[in-house]
């Protein structure tokens, strides 16, 4: 039987079904490449509309050998990884899935060299470059504007890794990173350069809706002024050991804080500044999607639709 055909049969039923999906589950329904593979093609091309990536023809011919298409009209050949976050990978789409998977369900991380040892992969260069990809799909889609709305904790932090022989207060390694917390909601979480005035109300106005009904931070002077008509601002005082007071408090997005603090300290032990950001996108993410019964398979979307990312740009790393 053609692959086409198999895809037809398959789209009898929801086959990107992926609700209470555990690792047994997943091991049964994608057991070889092949089903792997028409998972994603119902993913990129649902009902089989598969398109040209390099020029959108749909006079295609199906080559069933090597699970590609020829355009009859540009003649490109294509996969369903063309073009996407696994364009060029050499590992089975198998390894792929369950890479996400444990990325996924990993609460406070999975580290490259376990999941080079859980995969079988060959080398921790392998693991990391994955999980890296992995990771850059997670922030494919930013946000545009604003978003959040209602009750908005704000808050800022270090972030870094341990280092031996060093004081207390060293701080050559950490970078400051913002949040802002939509209370029962999503957050947001931004590298920034300093704590200043100018640097908090512009992290706030990127990702605060005006109509928000308030905003709860603590004492840093750099808050002060965050009110207008529509949004209160109430703090409570950390240096006083003062911690809640009524509604007010920024627990939740200290909580957050801890989350990726233990992440680091269990898993990462120390995160690279050129890579930071895409450490913060895997926790957005994650945060963002703990109520999402179809994680799975919104993260295979972002993989299929994030352009691929070469090593060499991967360890060039992002302007600090």
């Amino acid at each position: 039987m053609f692959r086409g055909s198999r895809r037809f049969l398959l789209g009898c039923f929801d086959m990107t079904d992926t609700t209470s999906l555990n690792l047994m589950d997943l091991m049964d329904r994608f057991a070889s490449d092949d089903k792997c593979r028409d998972f994603l093609e119902e993913l990129r091309w649902p009902k089989g509309k598969v398109s040209c990536p390099h020029c959108g023809g749909k006079s295609l011919t199906e080559i069933p050998a090597r699970s590609q298409w020829h355009c009859l009209f540009c003649q490109y050949q294509f996969s369903v990884t063309t073009g996407t976050i696994m364009h060029d990978s050499h590992l089975p789409l198998r390894k792929w899935l369950i890479a996400i998977y444990l990325m996924l369900e990993s609460k406070k991380a999975i580290s490259a060299n376990q999941m080079k040892r859980t995969l079988g992969l060959g080398s921790y260069r392998t693991a990391w470059y994955l999980c890296h990809r992995i990771r850059e799909a997670m922030g494919n889609e930013p946000f545009e504007g604003p978003t959040l709305v209602g009750i908005i904790e704000v808050d800022e932090t270090l972030m870094g890794g341990k280092r031996k022989n060093v004081g207390r207060g060293y701080r050559k390694n950490k970078t400051l990173v913002a949040g802002a917390l939509q209370r029962g909601g999503k957050v947001r979480l931004e590298r920034i350069p300093d704590v200043t005035k100018e640097t908090l109300h512009s992290f706030v106005s990127r990702n605060v809706k005006d109509e928000a009904e308030a905003i709860y931070t603590d004492e840093w002077k750099g808050y002060i002024g965050l009110e207008d008509d529509d949004t209160r601002h109430e703090t409570v005082n950390h240096s006083e050991e003062e911690w809640v007071v009524g509604d007010v408090h920024t627990n939740g997005i200290e909580g957050v804080w801890s989350l990726f603090k233990r992440s680091i300290v269990g898993a990462f032990h120390q995160i690279s500044k050129k890579h930071l950001d895409r450490y913060i996108e895997e926790m957005e993410w994650r945060f963002n999607n703990r109520n999402n019964p179809h994680m799975f398979r919104d993260t295979l979307k972002r993989i299929l639709t994030t352009e691929p990312l070469r090593y060499r740009e991967l360890v060039r790393g992002k302007a600090a």
